[in-house]
């Protein structure tokens, strides 16, 4: 059951073009409000509500196609608790 007081934040959300590979970048707000106590579970977590909700491939094509080596794209934002309930989504694959 989900405690819907629960304090929850709102994490934006980009791929990082590098020469070589793309980077999922998780940006995070100066202050959260949640009870986040592992930085790296809830990057996972932001990173699984995002790829649960875009599909992962096609996304990253067109990421590939809008950007150049150095750019970032943003996908949008994901607020979440810290038990992973997704609170609110504004993620939206790159259009060309």
């Amino acid at each position: 059951m989900t405690d819907d007081r629960a304090p929850a934040d709102t994490f934006g959300v980009s791929i990082g073009v590098d020469d070589d590979a793309m980077r999922f970048l998780v940006h995070v707000p100066s202050a959260l409000d949640g009870d986040w106590r592992d930085r790296d579970a809830f990057q996972e977590m932001v990173e699984r509500a995002v790829w649960e909700r875009l599909d992962r491939d096609p996304t990253l094509r067109a990421v590939a196609r809008v950007a150049s080596t150095g750019e970032r794209v943003d996908l949008g934002t994901v607020t979440l608790r810290p038990d992973g309930t997704v609170v609110e989504e504004t993620l939206e694959r790159p259009k060309p």
